[in-house]
């Protein structure tokens, strides 16, 4: 399927999953990492149109990887959601920190989403970030089921 992509960053295997899932059946692709480190190296190498970042996760945590994006020339300007189980104060609380020990001030994100997200929520925030449709590509075997009925 050819489309827009988006990289999804969080160590949970059912968030990663449902998260795939709901992009992929309507109309973009996906790139799965588990941590920051595997994040980060999947942004270098194929930059995304939009990343999905959790924030508490082990090793390289997302707000490591945030601030990483956000310092990054090559990177800063992709779009950024987090979703994460935490306030969004309490990562506002973390991004001022991040902002004080990195520097310059690290930008808030383009949007932000509590865990567990609701499926038109998450649509609506990538059609707000992304425009209303992904690149034209051949239907998931989800929506030819759907046609085939």
């Amino acid at each position: 399927m050819s489309g827009r992509r988006i990289l999804i960053v969080d160590d949970e295997m059912d968030m990663r999953f449902y998260l795939a899932t709901l992009v992929e059946t309507n109309g973009y692709r996906y790139v799965l990492a588990k941590n920051g480190t595997e994040g980060m190296a999947a942004a270098r190498k194929n930059p995304p149109d939009l990343i999905f970042l959790d924030i508490m996760m082990p090793r390289e945590g997302g707000i490591a990887m945030y601030g990483q994006l956000k310092a990054d020339p090559d990177l800063a300007r992709i779009p950024v959601v987090i979703l994460s189980a935490i306030a969004k104060e309490t990562f506002d609380h973390y991004l001022t920190m991040l902002s004080a020990r990195m520097g310059p001030f690290v930008a808030e994100p383009d949007a932000y989403l509590e865990k567990p997200p609701e499926a038109e929520k998450i649509l609506s925030v990538i059609t707000k970030l992304m425009g209303n449709a992904p690149a034209a590509g051949p239907p998931s075997p989800v929506e030819k089921r759907r046609t085939d009925t």
